[in-house]
């Protein structure tokens, strides 16, 4: 990971929390598998729980041209380019930039390899959590099998990220695309599982976070990514 990037990153974070209206925390977790997971999913929440459009210093954001305007000046043109044509740009550059090292050519590919590794980081964040709850005496019985369902549901994205490397390893478009798809699947579960028992799900935000990251390495995946 780029020291530069990693630092971008945070200052990104602190100008995104600046214009935020938001002053609910993230969800504290235990045991998470770096500080820049933790960074990450704070900077997502920031923008998942925002007002739309934003407003900084009296500009009003309404795309992803203008909330570019505000953040440090670095950001590689061609992420900017390759992040503007997903559903949610402004995650995939905050998501993708630690994960780029300055070596690496900004291409697709390049980003579709960084967006699969921020996503199995915060399946990874998202599994530590679930199972803390499953394990937790206070919670009550009759949810520790949803929360069963959820570690199931996470594991599978783990295994679909492993799936993906390997299909981009071997070149294998058909596979990456099967693997890339089956997770937009696959981080449904937790949350159907918790509505069809009429419950909430205390990893909502967090499935929330991850559906954005999947969704955009599907549409790179499958939109830009040529063998």
């Amino acid at each position: 990971m780029g020291i530069n990037h990693f630092i971008l990153a945070l200052i990104s974070f602190a100008c995104l929390l600046s214009f935020s209206t938001s002053t609910n925390a993230p969800p504290s977790l235990s045991d998470a598998s770096s500080p820049t997971s933790s960074e990450l999913y704070d900077m997502i929440e920031v923008m998942s729980e925002s007002p739309s459009p934003f407003a900084f210093d009296g500009i009003t954001l309404e795309s992803i041209d203008n909330l570019l305007r505000i953040l440090p000046s670095g950001v590689n043109p061609a992420l900017q380019q390759i992040c503007g044509n997903t559903d949610h740009p402004v995650e995939c550059i905050i998501a993708t930039m630690p994960f780029l090292d300055e070596k690496t050519p900004i291409e697709p590919l390049s980003v579709l390899k960084a967006g699969i590794e921020a996503m199995d980081n915060q399946t990874k964040d998202a599994l530590a959590e679930v199972t803390k709850l499953s394990m937790d005496p206070t919670t009550p019985k009759n949810v520790v099998p949803i929360l069963q369902t959820c570690i199931d549901v996470y594991n599978n994205i783990l295994n679909s990220d492993q799936k993906s490397f390997e299909a981009i390893s071997n070149r294998n478009l058909v596979q990456l695309s099967t693997e890339l798809g089956a997770n937009v699947e696959n981080i449904l579960g937790c949350d159907n599982a918790f509505k069809q028992a009429k419950l909430e799900s205390p990893m909502k935000k967090m499935d929330a976070m991850l559906g954005k990251i999947i969704s955009n390495t599907l549409t790179i995946g499958l939109d830009m990514v040529h063998f």
